[in-house]
C-alpha cells in the first residue's frame, strides 16, 4: 500500500493505492489560495487521516505543480507561485517525521498512466497536461525521466511554433515571464483568449466547449483552431521524442473532437510519411496525479 497526494491549484487530493493499481481510499479538499503555510498543513492533514490505519506507516508521494530545482531542493516553476523558492519537500518532511519523495504533476500523471492506464502497453509515454496550465512527463520502459535539470517535458514553457504564432492575433506574456510560451496558447486562459479574439467575448472553456458541441459555429471554429495548435506544438514533441502514446490530461482533454481532429493535423508537422504515434484519453482522469504521485515509490 501506497499514499499518493495531488497538490492542485484548486484541490489536494489523496489517495491509498494497493499494490495492482487500484484506489482503496481517496480524500479531496480545497486548496488553500496562495498561503503556503496553510498549503503545508492542509496537505499533511490528508497525509496523516491516510496513515491513521497503516502499520507500518505507508510510503507517501506527492505530486506538485512546479518541481524541485538542483541542487537546493526549493521549489521552482511552479504556477501555484506561493511555492515558488520554499523548500516543501523539507517542509513536508518535518513536519511528518518521515521522508516523502516529491515530482512534478505532470510527471506523475504520465507515470499513472505509462504504469497502470492508457499506456500499459507502450514502450513510451509523453503525457501531456492541458489545464491551468501545460505541462508534459516522459515515461521509457516504464521509468521516468527527469534529467540534469529536473525539467523533461516540460514543454509548455517553449515558444511556440511559428505555424502557431499565424494563428493567434497577439503576442501573449506568460506567467513566467517570457512571451508566446505553449502554455499561453494551449492552457485554459489560451483558449479563453483565442476565443476573445475571435468573437470579443469572455467565456469558460468548458462554456466554449459545450457552445461547440451544441452546433455553434464561433465555438465550433474556436476549438477547431485549438486542435490545430496542439497539432502544431505536439508535432515539434514527436519529431524529438517520438512516443508511442501521446495521453492528454488536465480539464481541457475533456473536449472530444481534440481525438477526432488532433491527429490529422499531425500529419502535416511531423516529419514522417505516416504518423504512428496515438492520441489517447487518459483512463483515470482526475485520480492520475495522485496514483502517479504514489507510484513514486514500487510496491
Amino acid at each position: 500500500m501506497r499514499i499518493g497526494v495531488d497538490l492542485g491549484g484548486t484541490k489536494i487530493e489523496g489517495i491509498i493505492l494497493d499494490d495492482e493499481g487500484s484506489i482503496r481510499e481517496k480524500i479531496r479538499i480545497k486548496t488553500p489560495y496562495d498561503q503556503y503555510d496553510a498549503t503545508l498543513e492542509a496537505t499533511c492533514e490528508i497525509v496523516n487521516k491516510l496513515q491513521a490505519k497503516a502499520t507500518p506507516k505507508f510510503t507517501v508521494g506527492i505530486g506538485t505543480p512546479g518541481a524541485l530545482s538542483l541542487p537546493s531542493k526549493l521549489m521552482k516553476n511552479s504556477n501555484s507561485v506561493c511555492l515558488n523558492g520554499k523548500p516543501f519537500k523539507q517542509d513536508i518532511e518535518l513536519r511528518l517525521g518521515y521522508e516523502v519523495r516529491v515530482e512534478n504533476d505532470a510527471n506523475c500523471f504520465a507515470l499513472s498512466e505509462a504504469l497502470y492506464g492508457a499506456g500499459i502497453d507502450c514502450f513510451s509515454v509523453f503525457g501531456v497536461i492541458l489545464g491551468t496550465g501545460t505541462g508534459g512527463g516522459i515515461v521509457v520502459n516504464k521509468q521516468l525521466v527527469t534529467g540534469p535539470n529536473n525539467i523533461t517535458g516540460e514543454w509548455g514553457h517553449n515558444s511556440i511554433p511559428v505555424s502557431v504564432q499565424k494563428l493567434i492575433a497577439n503576442d501573449r506574456t506568460c506567467y513566467c515571464g517570457r512571451q508566446n510560451c505553449i502554455e499561453t496558447v494551449l492552457s485554459g486562459r489560451g483558449l479563453k483568449q483565442t476565443y476573445f479574439e475571435q468573437v470579443g467575448q469572455q467565456l469558460e472553456p468548458i462554456e466554449i466547449s459545450q457552445r461547440a458541441e451544441q452546433g455553434h459555429s464561433n465555438a465550433m471554429e474556436c476549438i477547431q483552431r485549438y486542435c490545430q495548435q496542439l497539432a502544431r506544438c505536439l508535432a515539434s514533441v514527436i519529431n524529438i521524442v517520438d512516443p508511442e502514446l501521446i495521453v492528454l490530461g488536465g480539464g481541457l482533454s475533456n473536449i472530444r473532437e481534440l481525438y477526432n481532429a488532433v491527429p490529422d493535423f499531425l500529419e502535416e508537422f511531423v516529419f514522417t510519411d505516416v504518423v504512428q504515434t496515438k492520441l489517447s484519453r487518459p483512463k483515470f482522469g482526475d485520480a492520475s496525479g495522485a496514483i502517479g504521485a504514489a507510484c513514486l515509490w514500487t510496491p
